[in-house]
């Protein structure tokens, strides 16, 4: 193997590797990426993808038509179940996220469920079409950095070759189990095991058994085979959680033979035909790193977090790293940003991954409320006495449905998805106070305020209709100036930062009055937004001198 050298080495190509390396690509930024798998992911694993993320590959220039061909019909993935076993009774049900029409006010690509194994495939070939490709089976070993670069020592795996890849910067998308992480000492905090599974991958037909009553996730209840069945595909891939203790338990036992009678007991019928597939261990934890930089280093992805997977947020934040890190590089790499610049990606990112592990942690909590009412949290024999007392005992039947509807944040999280929002960092503070809704996990409540996401809505642009979140350049600021913002284009033109302006009313038809109903904006006012989509200034009116104030906001933000 030959030397390297580029801009940015990712070590790491899942979601979030990829990801970064697709942004990278079009931002003309080179790149190379590692990745210690042969190809990307095989077996099912994470598959919620929320609006936030669909956003940012839309933006990316992802192939979205071929990610929603993959992602599952949300008449399929709309509901989760609360169940004796599959296809026995039916417990409780709740809805499983917005993935309707009614959403489409708010982001223009609602979420889905879309398998990691199907996934990965797409986003590499976004990457390949963008010229580049990750060096699959090649494994980082470790890096040294100077004043300017950090110089890696890769090994390819099939070849048993080593090399060096001189960087300048590296971006550790290495998963929850880190070596690059580990490598330079920065410490996960949080607890490390919270509860263990082997999860069971195999292959089935279960629509039979569900019937009229298709969902995404099972929780089966009876304590005699108690696990979460996960629907990948209700016609042949299922994923069975089931509860494992390695301190009594060698993994070694769970053969196929075995995994498949663990399977076959969750199942109210004999007669199903299933495949085991891959069985692999697996430990819930909700951790943050300490730091998310050492000087040229970053971490992104489960490198950076680990939450437990009770509402889907690891992928999606993996995803939101890149896309806060990415510009900032090419920011400074194309000499428009100060290095400094770089300081906030871990001043923003980090405090939205502690909000995430917080609500996750709460809801895998939360949900232990549902065996607590069932009295399934006994010891086995007492457990099972009480779990056929309460299948006929209506009082004990009414605590269990109160504690399933209690469930119901966990798979309603809109405004938790879409509304995070920076405080400090690449952004100018308005001095105005963040509004929140009464339930900011559950409800979304639009804002222009610096530091939010630009709030979604549907304008006209060179004769299309698009979302005002597709105005936003990935390459440059955005200013998007009202009716009456002439002084603001005059003072853009003096800045010697890119920035590219959209004027509503002029190139930016906006018929449904977005401008001042959401973003609650004047004619004459400004809107700074970075090139993540998230507003970096904003000015609801005009002011006396622009060009001055302009200039003070752009110099503090970069």
């Amino acid at each position: 193997m030959k030397d390297v050298s580029t801009t940015v080495l990712i070590v790491g190509g899942g979601p979030t590797g990829l990801t970064a390396g697709i942004l990278l690509a079009r931002l003309g930024i080179d790149h190379l990426i590692v990745e210690r798998r042969p190809g990307p992911q095989r077996a099912p694993a994470a598959h919620v993808v929320n609006a936030r993320t669909f956003e940012i590959w839309r933006q990316g220039g992802v192939d979205m038509d071929a990610i929603f061909a993959a992602a599952k019909d949300p008449r399929d993935a709309g509901t989760v179940y609360w169940v004796t076993r599959l296809g026995g009774e039916i417990l409780g049900r709740l809805p499983y996220e917005r993935q309707g029409d009614e959403v489409l006010a708010l982001t223009p690509t609602p979420l889905r469920n879309v398998s990691q194994h199907r996934l990965e495939p797409i986003l590499l070939d976004s990457l390949q079409r963008a010229g580049t490709a990750p060096r699959y089976s090649h494994q980082w070993e470790s890096a040294e950095q100077s004043g300017a670069d950090v110089v890696s020592r890769v090994r390819g795996i099939d070849g048993g070759e080593t090399y060096e890849v001189r960087s300048r910067y590296l971006l550790a998308a290495d998963g929850a189990g880190s070596p690059v992480r580990k490598s330079i000492g920065i410490q996960p905090i949080g607890p490390d095991r919270i509860q263990s599974f082997v999860m069971i991958h195999f292959e089935a037909n279960l629509r039979p058994i569900v019937g009229d009553c298709p969902g995404v996730l099972y929780w089966v209840s009876d304590p005699q085979c108690a696990g979460t069945f996960v629907a990948h595909d209700i016609d042949r891939e299922w994923v069975f959680m089931h509860s494992w203790d390695p301190d009594h338990e060698s993994i070694a036992t769970y053969d196929a033979a075995h995994c498949e009678n663990i399977v076959r007991r969750a199942i109210a019928r004999d007669d199903v035909e299933l495949t085991i597939r891959t069985v692999a261990p697996w430990m819930m934890t909700s951790q943050t790193a300490e730091h998310y930089r050492d000087r040229r280093i970053f971490l992104a992805g489960d490198a950076a977090h680990r939450f437990p997977p009770t509402g889907g947020l690891g992928l999606n934040t993996g995803v939101q790293d890149a896309h806060n890190l990415v510009w900032k590089i090419a920011a400074v790499e194309k000499a428009w940003a100060g290095t400094r610049l770089l300081d906030t990606y871990e001043q923003e990112r980090q405090p939205i991954a502690h909000y995430n592990a917080e609500q996750s942690f709460r809801n895998a909590m939360r949900i232990l409320e549902v065996p607590q009412a069932m009295g399934t949290m006994e010891e086995p024999e007492r457990a099972r006495q009480h779990f056929a007392r309460m299948l006929v005992d209506p009082l004990r039947r009414a605590a269990v449905e109160s504690a399933i509807a209690n469930q119901a944040e966990h798979f309603d999280m809109l405004g938790l998805q879409l509304g995070y929002a920076y405080e400090t960092g690449a952004l100018v503070a308005d001095g105005t106070e963040r509004l929140l809704p009464a339930n900011p996990v559950r409800e979304f409540l639009p804002s222009s305020r610096p530091g939010s996401r630009l709030p979604h809505g549907w304008v006209e642009s060179e004769g299309r209709r698009v979302s005002t979140l597709d105005l936003i350049a990935l390459d440059s600021l955005t200013a998007i100036v009202g009716t009456a913002g002439a002084a603001w284009i005059e003072a853009i033109r003096d800045l010697r930062v890119p920035i590219r302006v959209r004027q509503i009313g002029l190139d930016v038809g906006d018929r449904d009055g977005w401008w001042i109903s959401v973003a609650q904006m004047e004619p004459d006012g400004v809107l700074l937004v970075r090139p993540d989509q998230h507003v970096a200034f904003r000015s609801r009116a005009g002011v006396r001198d622009a060009q001055a104030t302009l200039r003070e906001a752009v110099s503090s933000m970069l």
